[in-house]
């Protein structure tokens, strides 16, 4: 069967492409497709998944393997799965030469492929170790040529994704408040100096399988801010798509857009409309806010947010760049930023015990309704009752907020 991401540039509909590696806003993902009757593209970073493990500790064939197995549970058919890698480069080996970050890279790539992952982000635009931040689009396009080369030795049918974005893998490193779309030029000449390069290395036929380049359509979220997409800022941009043909554009960090913006994103072009963060924030929400409807009853602590504190407080890694500002700011910034740093620490086993003691409290405290209303909010508790929902099983509830959620990417892309 021909991949259903070939016609994106020739289809007025665009495709949602969620970013997470967390159990429950995959679910959540897949059910919210399976409803409208979608295609689920699910993708991994170089951060979150590789052949090293990521901060997930996952390989590309056991990510796989863990959506499957979701897909399975709820029954999402199969052949409706789409497997993408974002961000496949160096990325998390930059702090290394070149040459050796570029050898991880191509082992990375080769993993991702044989698991079976068929939407390849090209993305070598950041410098390792001696080189500028962000490298001229000739390097780019010559490393990210290494790449696809390693991709179509294993298997030639792969999509392509070309280009990057700013803020870098991961979203912003700072607050902002406004956005500058990439300049069409720009856009031009790295759509032109690709073709060119891969040409040249003999890869023609696997550019013809590009589908998309990342651009910035003026659209990012930030730990406490939001900047929404602006289509009279991004005409310009928009206005080069003409000159890239049979391509659309990809659009990261559309967390918490609104419905209306996400409609105008893919009516100017944006097929491809890239979600994580957002999603495992709505749970992350949700199970706080189980948690507080707990403590309303029993009087008993808030062990997993405080677990989730010592986490972070232990290891601050992920988190270095993100918070700021004194100790009250940085606490929250880590518990209920925007950008959803405490993402990385899910998979921590003190983490998952502490989610799994959280789903058995709920069960044994069971709640009011009227206090569950209170915390988690009267719209999810009447979604989640409309549908049949146990109110005491944390973990439907945090599938259903990621749900809600996530509805209005699927929405803008019927």
């Amino acid at each position: 069967m021909a991949n259903p991401l070939l016609s994106l540039g020739r289809d007025p509909r665009g495709i949602v492409s969620v970013c997470t590696a967390h159990p429950v806003a995959i679910a959540a993902a897949l059910e919210e497709a399976q409803a409208h009757g979608q295609y689920a593209l699910i993708e991994a970073t170089c951060n979150q998944v590789n052949h090293d493990g990521g901060y997930t500790g996952m390989k590309p064939a056991e990510f796989i393997a863990l959506v499957k197995g979701i897909s399975q549970e709820i029954g999402f058919p199969e052949e409706k799965l789409i497997f993408g890698g974002d961000h496949l480069g160096p990325n998390p080996w930059r702090h290394l030469p070149a040459d050796e970050a570029m050898a991880e890279a191509k082992t990375m790539m080769a993993a991702y492929v044989e698991a079976g992952f068929r939407k390849l982000h090209l993305d070598c635009s950041m410098g390792c170790r001696d080189e500028p931040v962000a490298l001229d689009d000739a390097t780019t396009a010559a490393r990210a040529a290494e790449l696809c080369a390693v991709a179509e030795e294993i298997a030639n049918d792969g999509i392509y994704i070309i280009g990057t974005e700013i803020p870098p893998p991961g979203g912003a490193h700072e607050e902002i408040d406004a956005l500058k779309p990439t300049a069409p030029a720009a856009v031009l000449e790295t759509y032109g100096i690709h073709a060119r390069v891969f040409t040249d290395a003999g890869l023609a036929e696997a550019f013809e399988r590009v589908i998309a380049i990342v651009v910035q359509p003026g659209v990012e979220s930030a730990q406490m801010s939001v900047v929404l997409y602006d289509p009279s800022a991004a005409r310009d941009l928009v206005a080069t798509l003409p000159g890239m043909p049979g391509l659309v554009f990809e659009a990261h960090s559309t967390d918490y857009q609104t419905g209306t913006a996400l409609k105008a994103l893919v009516e100017d072009g944006f097929g491809i409309l890239k979600v994580g963060p957002c999603l495992t924030f709505a749970v992350r929400e949700a199970l706080y806010g189980m948690e507080m409807a707990c403590r309303e009853m029993d009087g008993g602590p808030l062990a997993l947010r405080q677990t989730m504190e010592d986490l972070m407080q232990a290891d601050p890694g992920a988190l270095r760049e993100h918070v700021h500002g004194d100790e009250t700011q940085r606490a929250s910034q880590r518990h209920f930023g925007l950008s959803d740093r405490i993402r990385y620490y899910w998979p921590n086993a003190k983490a998952q015990a502490a989610v799994a003691d959280l789903y058995a409290r709920c069960q044994k405290v069971r709640p009011p309704i009227g206090v569950v209303s209170q915390y988690v909010g009267a719209g999810l508790v009447n979604e989640a009752l409309g549908a049949g929902d146990d109110l005491f099983d944390a973990e439907a509830l945090a599938r259903r907020a990621a749900r809600r959620m996530v509805r209005p990417w699927y929405d803008a892309c019927k």
